[in-house]
C-alpha cells in the first residue's frame, strides 16, 4: 500500500469527508512521526509496532570488488519492530494454505 491508497481508503471510509482532508490528515499524522524520529523520539503504535532511531558507529568496512579497507562513516538507522498483534496477524497459527492439497480437493 502508498500514501495514496491509505487517502483513498480513508476517504472512502469517511464519505463525509473530502479528498483533500483526508489527504491532510495522512500528511498530518505521517509528519508527526517523521518529526518524533528525527527528534530521537520512539513512536509506538499499539498493535502495530514500534519504531526506534539507532546509532551506528563508524567502522572499518572491504570494497567487494577490490577487497580494499574502506572506511564507513557513522550513520543513523530507522528500526521497525512489530507489535504483537501484528506478528500474530502475520503468523498464523495453521500456517499458509499448502498448494498440493488445494489443487487435491
Amino acid at each position: 500500500m502508498i500514501r495514496s491508497d491509505l487517502v483513498l481508503r480513508l476517504a472512502a471510509l469517511n464519505p463525509h469527508l473530502y479528498g483533500k482532508d483526508c489527504e491532510a490528515v495522512v500528511d498530518t499524522i505521517l509528519g508527526r512521526i517523521a518529526d518524533a524520529l528525527v527528534a530521537g523520539d520512539r513512536v509506538e503504535i499499539r498493535g502495530f509496532g514500534s519504531f526506534t532511531v539507532k546509532e551506528q558507529r563508524a567502522r572499518q568496512g572491504r570494497n567487494p570488488r577490490t577487497g580494499a579497507l574502506v572506511a564507513v562513516p557513522a550513520k543513523t538507522a530507522l528500526v521497525f519492530k512489530a507489535g504483537k498483534e501484528m506478528r500474530d496477524r502475520l503468523n498464523l497459527p495453521y500456517g499458509p494454505p499448502d498448494l498440493a492439497d488445494a489443487l487435491s480437493a
